[in-house]
């Protein structure tokens, strides 16, 4: 049995699974800080779907992994960069320190930036000892699907 089916028959979710990485899935990486990152968390993400493309690629991406703390720029800008090179359906995981660590953002600033740039934040998961990520989408079109 691999290590990922008996985590799951024990009902533990690793990284990879808790973000919905896939195997051979596009992931773009932003705001990479080789001293303020949750090097754990991308090992996993790498290990799943095989590298982190940085934000200068010409690929269309699956997930985009932002990682952003308070100081980092103006995170509505940062958003609509991330959805440039984004898939239908793709998601953008928007990770920030948790409170108390340095350069934590305050829940309502991601909740009024996301849809200004045209996302809607659907949940938030521990993204490990001092993250957070908030799985933030594009809304799906009311009318998609009827005729």
């Amino acid at each position: 049995m691999s290590a990922t089916a008996g985590q799951a028959a024990e009902g533990v979710r690793g990284p990879a699974d808790r973000f919905g990485i896939e195997p051979d899935m596009v992931v773009m990486e932003m705001g990479y800080d080789e001293e303020d990152v949750d090097h754990d968390l991308r090992d996993a993400l790498i290990e799943r779907c095989g590298e982190l493309v940085d934000e200068d690629t010409d690929e269309v991406v699956d997930a985009v992994l932002l990682w952003y703390r308070e100081g980092d720029g103006d995170l509505v800008d940062l958003l609509v960069d991330a959805l440039g090179p984004l898939a239908d359906g793709g998601v953008v995981w928007l990770l920030t320190p948790k409170a108390g660590r340095d350069g934590h953002v305050e829940p309502g600033e991601i909740t009024e930036a996301a849809p200004t740039a045209g996302l809607q934040q659907t949940t938030t998961v521990s993204a490990g000892p001092d993250w957070s990520g908030a799985r933030l989408v594009a809304p799906r079109s009311t009318s998609r699907g009827k005729r």
